[in-house]
């Protein structure tokens, strides 16, 4: 295993799978099985997932209350893995950057790496807790507070291209990038802020389609999958 600590970032939009909206049940499991296998292999898990299923741009007067509304969304996206690993055995914590006693803990870090220890797959809700931050930042920001080796964002492109690769034909994909060169290109792999954070703090991203079947063990064992970005 090339990684022994990692930070998986899933989009919200990714669990909508066929339907239009919410969270279809066969993308959810798929997506189960595949931590399972990196968590069985003694990979320390957490996972950080999006809101875009249930709350995208919502129109709303006062955009620190749409914010709060798909923090919300992500404890609901955060549940339902939660739900569909423990229905394979995988043992879990879930915890919210907003108090929510009844359902889960509420993130401290130290708890939280006692947790991944423990060999418990850790699922981080709510973001960072505050309005005008994505769940890139709050994914990076836990990525580097739990000490993770590095973030694995999960989408349903490939990798890295020098164009959108579903408008042109023509794009080429990056097996390898540096930070630098992201910025020069103008390439957008995630919010600045969440990007400038991996930067500062020297924690290397790897993009990579994870609707794949057996992308996400690839990815572990140190295969040529998706797109390094590096130092």
């Amino acid at each position: 295993m090339k990684y022994k600590r990692i930070l998986l970032k899933l989009s919200g939009e990714a669990l909508i799978g066929e339907q239009k909206f919410g969270i279809d049940s066969t993308r959810i499991s798929q997506y189960a099985r595949e931590i399972k296998n990196i968590a069985d292999q003694g990979v320390e898990v957490a996972v950080v997932i999006g809101a875009g299923n249930f709350v995208r741009g919502v129109n709303v007067a006062d955009r620190a209350q749409g914010d709060y509304m798909g923090m919300l969304a992500t404890v609901i996206n955060s549940m339902a893995l939660q739900s569909a690993l423990e229905d394979i055995d995988v043992y879990t914590r879930l915890l919210s950057a907003i108090k929510m006693e009844e359902i889960c803990e509420p993130y401290i870090r130290r708890r939280a790496i006692r947790h991944l220890e423990k060999k418990r797959v850790i699922i981080l809700g709510a973001g960072t807790g505050n309005p005008y931050f994505t769940t890139d930042t709050a994914a990076s920001l836990r990525a580097i507070e739990i000490e993770a080796d590095v973030i694995l964002k999960g989408t349903r492109v490939d990798g890295i291209y020098s164009a959108d690769p579903e408008k042109d034909k023509n794009a080429t994909r990056y097996d390898t990038i540096t930070f630098n060169e992201v910025y020069e290109k103008g390439l957008t792999i995630m919010d600045l802020t969440a990007f400038t954070l991996c930067n500062e703090n020297k924690l290397p991203v790897i993009v990579f389609d994870m609707n794949k079947p057996g992308n996400l063990g690839k990815v572990i064992a140190g295969d040529q999958v998706g797109t390094l970005v590096e130092f």
